[in-house]
């Protein structure tokens, strides 16, 4: 409401607030902002407020509360609107704003507020007020908390008390205990020194008495300490010589047994072999057969360059696998991601193991397959096919590693072929004395068994 005086118009449009906006007054003038925004279109509403236009009055009061408090105070269309808004929700108190009575039982916070988005005249006072009225509240109510905090900090003072005045009646009452206590133990303590001095007496005679006796005893222990500890000294010496004499013997025995057994068995199949490839007689050689001549079916050096093989035959393998108590070792995941890279690890052993069983009992030759432990994130429950050995490594081993221990295990003179195309085992492998194939040979190998 506008009031004319003398033709001009006097409102509280003038009227500058010359202190921050209370909290109290704050909150509630965002209250009616929100609460007022619905009822406006957007084109009413500020630019910067229209994108909060769809949203709820609690979730405009929450993320657009500074924005509309911002917008009230400098932009007075907006306001006007929201003054509409307000006279229409709460007819009573804008009635008696506009009035310049404002109800006396009305709460402080909503008549400031009220005031301050309609701007009667005198608004700046009303607000002022109910800022210190909000003040005066919150030190009334921190009083009333510190009367109470005093309060109990009071009885909690008494209760502290009462308790120490006990616990200074019970130390009294111990005091005296000890004190009587005390003195019954100076009078036990008085008989004891008399008995203590007639010890000494004796004990001076009997000190002298074992220092003789100790210097005896010392030399003797002495003596026989050192004695003891040469004994020792030589028993110690003998029982390790003892244990690495059964060890050596135990562990030595075993493996060059086994080492020895398996090179005599490679010898006697190479001999077995040679026999039967160059067809001796079970009988001596005859003086006819001495004859320089040719006969049918004897290979003529032409024959010979006609068998030659490529590097990638697969033939090379069985004429590998043929040899006397031949042992393939298959370097798995070089095999398998050779071959078959895109299916998984675990359908990659599985198929590999397969084969690798059919050619064990093709050809009767004994197979190791090797796969790196250190990509496995759990040990592997995998029953070994028929005929071939499965290692892996250990998470400290590579498998590449694994695959040299095994050629330096076998004697010299056995026939040791290793599946790999990893360039550094295949030269490992032939500096210990191994036969390297590169993986595609065993891949065509398989592929045709």
């Amino acid at each position: 409401m506008v009031e004319t005086t003398g033709g001009e118009p006097v409102d509280g449009t003038a009227e500058v607030l010359d202190r921050p906006l209370p909290d109290g007054v704050r909150r509630r003038v965002v209250q009616i902002v929100s609460e007022g925004f619905g009822g406006l279109t957007l084109g009413e509403l500020p630019t910067q407020l229209r994108q909060y236009g769809r949203f709820t009055p609690n979730r405009r009061a929450k993320f657009a509360g500074n924005a509309m408090a911002a917008a009230v105070e400098t932009d007075a269309v907006f306001r006007q609107r929201i003054g509409e808004k307000l006279r229409e929700a709460q007819p009573e108190l804008t009635g008696a704003l506009d009035s310049g009575s404002p109800p006396p039982a009305a709460d402080p916070l909503d008549v400031a507020a009220a005031a301050y988005v309609l701007r009667p005249t005198g608004w700046v006072k009303l607000v002022t007020a109910a800022g210190e009225e909000a003040q005066r509240a919150d030190a009334e109510r921190a009083d009333e908390e510190s009367r109470a905090e005093l309060e109990r900090l009071r009885a909690e003072l008494e209760a502290a008390r009462a308790q120490t005045r006990a616990e200074t009646e019970r130390l009294r009452s111990e005091v005296e205990s000890s004190r009587k206590e005390a003195e019954s133990l100076q009078r036990k303590l008085r008989a004891a020194l008399s008995d203590v001095k007639r010890g000494e007496a004796a004990l001076r005679k009997i000190r002298g008495e074992m220092e003789t006796a100790r210097a005896e005893g010392q030399a003797q222990l002495s003596a026989a300490e050192s004695e003891a500890r040469r004994l020792r000294a030589r028993l110690g010496e003998a029982e390790a010589a003892l244990e690495a004499t059964r060890r050596a013997a135990r562990e030595g025995r075993s493996v060059e047994d086994m080492r020895v057994r398996l090179l005599l068995d490679t010898v006697l199949d190479a001999a077995q072999g040679l026999r039967r490839e160059l067809a001796l007689p079970p009988v001596s050689v005859r003086p006819a057969e001495t004859v320089d001549a040719v006969e049918p079916g004897r290979m003529t050096p032409k024959d010979i360059a006609a068998r030659a093989l490529s590097e990638n035959d697969p033939a090379i393998l069985d004429q590998l696998l043929a040899l006397p108590q031949a042992h393939l070792v298959v370097d798995g995941y070089n095999v398998t991601k050779t071959g078959y890279p895109q299916m998984p690890l675990e359908k990659q052993r599985l198929r590999l193991l397969g084969q690798l069983s059919q050619l064990a009992a093709q050809t009767g030759a004994e197979i190791t397959c090797v796969f790196d432990g250190a990509e496995l994130a759990a040990p592997v429950l995998l029953a070994p096919p028929r005929g071939v050995r499965v290692l892996f490594s250990k998470p400290d081993v590579t498998a590449d590693e694994l695959i040299r221990q095994l050629v330096r295990a076998e004697p010299p003179g056995r026939p040791v072929i290793v599946a790999s195309t990893d360039r550094e085992v295949a030269d490992g492998v032939a500096r210990a004395g191994a036969r390297p194939v590169a993986s595609i040979v065993l891949l065509k190998r398989l592929s045709r068994a």
